[in-house]
């Protein structure tokens, strides 16, 4: 860009002039204003080179790869920019900063009789109670967002994206009529709200201290009610539908909340107070670009620092998989749910945010407890939009199957890892069952589920031994008429039977074959969710591996389908101790001791390797440290986890001087010194903590890379670490 004009040295055009003044942008910066005051004053800021009072002063200087932005009142945009059209050449980009655009393409095409192709309407989302050119801000668009609405593609749009970068904005892209609905609900309602209770209250003369006692909240929210009033009068009107759909819905909710307080409506007051904390918290979450737990867009690096052991007692969160199938069939029992020991994980926050979007109350989690509010079988609504499991393959494979009952359709949607894993091996069965399902290429998520309550019960084998696939057609079955029954190749965790009988519903199992009939009910009950054999396995190893290691794992599961990890380094010489065994809610429980031991190489039975799929990152660790080969067949599910974790672990044992050797369903390790070296994860936590733990027997250093994902499911696990002895430092980079 060779030249900027700006017309109008506001706080919007001004704070643009200021920013590329203050990044060095190799830009002349011309201003159009009528007052000959704020031209001199700019200048004098030094945020502009030279002003002119009309833009046919210097029309004929401008060309191609210059730009007119108009920064005016919106009811004065439309008259603008038809102006500049007819005194610039068409290679001229021309671009606004109104905060409506319906109102200006209509204008523009009424007047013109097309729109131009240089015109690229846009909408930079900043402001301040502040006006006038004193007020412009060098600052203001620095990770903000700029919307963009164009009707077609060309170097005008490329220039005015480019424009926005400079000053250190994130351009978004929409269309016209979903930016003005956007705009109207989230920044024009909240105006005409904040203006209308400040009005109101001014002049409420029963009681004039109402200002001067004012909490910090009210202070917070009637902010915005400072702002320009001719700019908010000029909004209001070029927006006018928009805005009076977006106030009509919340007179409507409003409504219903004052009916329910004036009708002490509890359970209404506690799910509207409920969901809007979460609805508020997620939104500061979007905006500041992170998970529910820790900043995902910054990139997280362990250094592990050779040798140690590992001692004491601890306690690791709460069972993953408990908790997602607590969530979900608390929501659908009858009656309050109270959970305890709840993993407040990425993934577990996906799930219990899922059903929120779906109306159900649910307080907490709090240290964590949640209490849940269940709508019963038949209670769930609609969700506003696609439901955002992250990166939860649980959720997204279970919730398909609780989908495919209802009377709605959703859409299920993850991050990017996420985004490559086959949802296919759920989705054929739910179609058997007589749904639509909707998938991306080669059945990978986003998948839609095309609700009934028509289903037809099936009888379906499993191709592979999976507990997530035979989980979703178990509770697809709970709404299908007769008998649906899962036959597996290997027997699977069976949390999901387990929990359904808890809250009251008959399931069946004989050998490899599980099932249940439709159209029963789920009662609530309390849930005290132990903690994950999963997240112990690190530290069983851990302690497996390192000379002079003694510690115990308190209050975990060794639900027999779980239990694999246990008896495969028992197999290999672990020293393994199961002390104080007991039953809570239906699940065993147990304080595991583990000492170290030499552990030799075997060959894996492969009956055992569904009963250890997720644990065998870290068990390839435990094979490098022992004496021989260990092999492992049968596991081509580790393929289509968060990683293709036999080929990941295989190249980082590689980097660390192991020889390990990957194949199509396992991987054959022979055990030698772990040295030193840089590990990629791929963004899979279970890989990284794998090799934190391989840092105990390295002969130097590890670095590992990309370590946020290990949140979604082991939060706290760097203090765990630490505290139990191994030597590990968080660096983001």
């Amino acid at each position: 860009m060779r030249k900027l004009v700006v017309i109008g040295l506001g706080l919007i055009g001004g704070s643009l002039a200021a920013a590329l003044k203050k990044r060095g942008q190799a830009i002349e910066i011309i201003a159009v204003a009528r007052r000959q005051e704020t031209i001199d004053t700019a200048l004098t800021m030094g945020i502009i080179d030279r002003g002119v009072n009309a833009l046919s002063g210097i029309a004929n200087e401008l060309g191609e790869g210059d730009c007119i932005f108009v920064a005016v009142p919106t009811l004065s945009v439309a008259d603008q920019l038809i102006s500049a059209h007819a005194l610039v050449a068409n290679s001229v980009t021309l671009t606004d900063g109104a905060s409506t655009k319906g109102n200006i393409i209509t204008s523009l095409e009424e007047k013109l009789g097309f729109l131009p192709e240089n015109y690229v309407p846009g909408h930079p989302i900043a402001g301040s109670e502040q006006s006038g050119v004193t007020a412009a801000n060098p600052s203001l668009y620095e990770q903000h967002r700029v919307i963009l609405t164009p009707h077609c593609e060309n170097q005008h749009c490329d220039l005015v994206k480019d424009l926005w970068e400079s000053v250190g904005a994130e351009v978004l892209t929409m269309s016209v009529q979903e930016h003005d609905e956007v705009l109207a609900a989230t920044s024009h309602l909240p105006h005409v709200i904040a203006y209308s209770l400040v009005d109101t209250l001014a002049h409420d003369s029963h009681n004039e201290n109402l200002f001067r006692y004012a909490a910090g909240g009210f202070k917070d929210f009637t902010r915005i009610a400072s702002s320009d009033p001719t700019m908010w009068h000029d909004i209001m009107i070029a927006n006018k539908q928009s805005v009076l759909n977006a106030i009509a819905l919340f007179q409507n909710n409003l409504s219903q909340l004052t009916t329910a307080i004036n009708n002490e409506d509890h359970a209404h007051l506690l799910g509207v107070f409920t969901r809007a904390k979460a609805a508020r918290d997620r939104f500061i979450k979007q905006l500041n670009k992170s998970s529910y737990i820790d900043p995902m867009t910054q990139t997280l690096q362990y250094i592990i620092q050779p040798g140690g052991s590992v001692t004491g007692n601890l306690r690791v969160p709460g069972d993953k998989s408990i908790s997602h199938r607590s969530i979900m069939l608390g929501s659908l029992a009858d009656g309050v749910t109270e959970v305890s020991g709840i993993l407040e994980g990425e993934d577990a926050l996906a799930t219990l945010q899922a059903f929120r979007d779906m109306g159900v109350v649910i307080e907490g989690p709090e240290n964590g407890k949640l209490t849940i509010h269940g709508v019963g079988m038949k209670g769930l609504k609609a969700p506003p939009g696609p439901l955002y499991v992250g990166n939860a393959g649980t959720a997204m494979r279970l919730l398909a199957g609780l989908l495919a009952g209802q009377n709605f359709s959703a859409t299920l949607t993850g991050d990017n890892s996420l985004t490559k894993r086959p949802m296919n091996r759920v989705a054929n069965p739910l179609r058997d069952m007589g749904i639509t399902v909707e998938t991306a290429e080669s059945g990978r998520p986003p998948i839609t589920i095309h609700g009934s309550q028509s289903l037809k019960a099936i009888t379906y084998k499993t191709p592979m031994a999976s507990a997530q696939v035979k989980s979703c057609v178990l509770l697809a079955g709970l709404y299908a008429k007769g008998t649906t029954k899962v036959i597996e190749p290997a027997v699977t965790r069976d949390h999901t039977e387990r929990m359904l009988k808890g809250f009251g519903y008959k399931v069946q199992r004989d050998d490899n074959s599980v099932w249940l009939e439709g159209g029963g009910r789920l009662k609530a009950m309390s849930i005290e969710v132990p903690a994950d054999i999963s997240s112990a396995a690190f530290f069983m190893v851990a302690a497996s591996i390192a000379p002079g290691s003694d510690i115990t794992l308190e209050h975990v599961g060794i639900n027999p389908t779980r239990t694999g990890v246990i008896d495969i380094l028992r197999l290999m010489g672990a020293d393994i101790t199961l002390l104080n065994e007991r039953e809570v809610g239906g699940e065993p429980v147990a304080d595991i001791r583990v000492r170290y031991s030499e552990l030799t190489g075997i060959t894996i039975p492969e009956d055992l390797v569904p009963l250890a799929i997720d644990e065998f990152p870290v068990l390839f660790i435990a094979a490098a440290c022992a004496k021989g080969s260990t092999v492992l067949t049968g596991a081509s599910e580790l393929r289509v986890k968060e990683s293709d974790r036999i080929q990941v672990m295989a190249e980082g044992l590689q980097t660390l001087g192991i020889d390990a050797t990957p194949t199509a369903d396992g991987m054959i390790v022979k055990g030698g010194q772990l040295t030193t070296g840089t590990i990629e994860t791929h963004d899979d936590h279970r890989i990284a903590m794998a090799f934190s733990v391989a840092g105990l027997r390295a002969s130097g250093p590890i670095t590992i890379n990309n370590c946020a994902h290990v949140a979604t499911s082991f939060p706290g696990f760097e203090d765990l670490a630490k505290k139990a002895g191994i030597s590990l430092e968080r660096q983001s980079i």
